[in-house]
């Protein structure tokens, strides 16, 4: 049941602000909006405000806004405020931030895990040595933390790492506190791949809480991190350098289970992640997303004249139907996988 509420939840969030984006610019340029709906299917819940209905629908995966002229057999819309009524721009400030309140709302998740958690800041305390490295050989254990390296003081791990990397392959001494008892050990550090100096030991993370200032711009930094990362990788998985792996809902509810048995900052930290992945998603030209309707307003805008409205709704239904056979190709895997991985369980 908590993993079933935490999925809804989680997904109703991502599908929330996505939604939002639309709605909130195509109010902010006058198109009138018919419906604004999470969910699909029948409706469970809802109201209607002014011009607009506000629904909860029983199928959760997904939502939309329902804005005027965007059906072409649509009639008797109010003169000016059909969505094909506006400017190239102004219907692609519509489409456009969509996705970008899912990198938004990644941010204020993020942010909100560095205000209350805080920031993972590694320490000089010692976690771990890796095996048959100076570290482990000289007598370092986890726990050991390291107070001076040549007689010089450190107070952060920075420190470690920068009197390390110069001295490879030449004798020190480190001088660690154990148990409340300082000791010297000597040692000599290895070259590594980089040409720099290491001993073979991981810090202990402590955790430095955020004003909501610092915590904004730490999480505008740290999305805009992972979705540099998200891009190299689907870029190397194109490339062959890296193996597929895409995973559907299937995969998602099943790690969104682990994240709550972990706690509130793990699946807040998944969420944030998840939107990213919803965000880059949608800006990718493919027909039906947002990605490919931006890309037929920016023809339109070339050319001063749009396509065929008829013509770019067949492209979107194809799309449509392509999408929904990679979600059920995607789906089948990932129930294989998890089948695989229960049965390789003891």
């Amino acid at each position: 049941m908590t993993t079933f509420l935490s999925s809804v939840i989680v997904f109703g969030m991502l599908i929330f602000f996505h939604e939002l984006g639309h709605f909130t610019i195509a109010k902010l340029t006058g198109v009138q909006v018919h419906e604004f709906s999470l969910g699909f299917g029948p409706r469970l819940v809802g109201f209607r405000k002014s011009e607009t209905n506000y629904n909860i629908r029983i199928f959760p995966l997904g939502g939309f806004v329902k804005m005027a002229g965007m059906d072409p057999e649509e009639e008797s819309i109010e003169e000016g405020r059909g969505f094909n009524d506006k400017t190239v721009l102004q219907r692609a400030g519509v489409i456009f931030a969509g996705p970008f309140m899912n990198f938004i709302l990644a941010i204020v998740l993020f942010a909100s895990i560095f205000i209350i958690q805080g920031i993972p800041v590694p320490s000089t305390t010692v976690s771990k040595t890796v095996a048959d490295d100076p570290a482990e050989e000289a007598g370092i254990k986890s726990g050991d933390r390291i107070v001076a390296i040549e007689g010089q003081r450190v107070d952060k791990w920075e420190d470690i790492t920068r009197l390390i990397s110069k001295n490879a392959e030449e004798d020190i001494n480190i001088t660690i506190n154990r148990d409340g008892n300082n000791l010297i050990l000597d040692m000599v550090p290895a070259v590594g791949d980089d040409g720099q100096g290491h001993i073979g030991i991981y810090p202990e993370n402590s955790f430095q809480r955020q004003n909501p200032f610092s915590a904004l711009v730490q999480g505008t930094k740290f999305t805009g991190q992972i979705t540099f990362l998200i891009v190299d990788f689907l870029g190397k998985m194109i490339t062959g350098e890296a193996p597929a792996d895409l995973g559907g809902p299937v995969r998602v509810v099943y790690e969104i289970n682990k994240a709550t048995d972990l706690g509130m900052a793990y699946l807040f930290r998944l969420a944030a992640f998840l939107s990213i992945n919803l965000g880059l998603f949608n800006l990718f030209p493919i027909p039906a997303l947002d990605g490919s309707r931006i890309m037929f307003l920016a023809l339109e805008g070339i050319r001063g004249k749009p396509l065929d409205p008829a013509k770019e709704n067949f492209i979107h239904m194809v799309g449509f139907g392509l999408l929904l056979m990679l979600i059920v190709f995607i789906t089948y895997n990932d129930i294989l996988q998890l089948f695989t991985v229960n049965k390789s369980l003891p």
